[in-house]
């Protein structure tokens, strides 16, 4: 099993086993190492770390319905509804912490003449929809400027 070391307050602490790391606040931004890895780098770039942030997630689900929010700390639900108010001028993106895509869906409703806005209440609606983790994996963990589906 893979020996991990985890920044925490800090300060790199290990080795550890993946699970341990869960004691440490490990969460898909959390910088760790195992031998093997070139540098330190987030947890979510690590699938086996995902899938024990994820079970952890499902083992302590939310108390309230609809008012989840990930270890990013970002709503899946408040990012769903200004995509399908404001989606055409790219609020949800701002408040992703994706500014280009931002700029980008202004730059799209204002050529297409708002046409774009349609794109926008329908990622919306699937934002809603969608399991937390994908949310958190396509929209807020993404590289990608401008995540749309």
């Amino acid at each position: 099993m893979a020996q991990y070391y985890i920044v925490y307050n800090g300060q790199q602490v290990g080795p550890m086993d993946a699970h341990q790391l869960l004691s440490y606040g490990l969460n898909p931004n959390s910088q760790v190492w195992r031998e093997g890895m070139p540098a330190w780098q987030a947890a979510y770039t690590v699938p086996e770390l995902m899938d024990i942030i994820s079970q952890n997630h499902q083992a302590y689900p939310p108390q309230q319905p609809g008012q989840y929010v990930g270890a990013s700390g970002k709503s899946q639900v408040v990012a769903g509804v200004l995509a399908i108010l404001l989606g055409g001028l790219g609020v949800q993106y701002f408040y992703l912490g994706k500014i280009g895509g931002g700029f980008i869906t202004i730059l799209l409703s204002l050529c297409t003449c708002g046409v774009w806005s349609i794109l926008t209440l329908i990622q919306g609606i699937l934002m809603l929809t969608m399991p937390n983790q994908e949310f958190e994996r396509k929209f807020v963990y993404s590289k990608s400027i401008l995540p749309l589906f």
